[in-house]
């Protein structure tokens, strides 16, 4: 069961997140290779979030439910 205070949160462009993968939840879950990764709200789309997240020399742009973000 999803603690509804989580979901009811909302990020801003800006704020800065982590990516926590909820198993429980399939839709809008990102790769498990950006699992426990620090990213940037960089913008909203609809329910999801992009997620600016830095991979080695790349920045990669993840796109993720916010059962699976977390603040920072």
């Amino acid at each position: 069961m999803q603690p509804l205070g989580r979901l009811l949160t909302k990020h801003k462009v800006g704020d800065q997140v982590v990516i926590k993968i909820d198993s429980a939840i399939q839709k809008g879950m990102p790769h498990r290779r950006y699992q426990g990764k620090f990213g940037v709200v960089s913008e909203v789309r609809g329910r999801a979030y992009v997620v600016k997240i830095k991979a080695g020399n790349k920045t990669k742009s993840i796109i993720a439910r916010p059962e699976h973000v977390y603040p920072a």
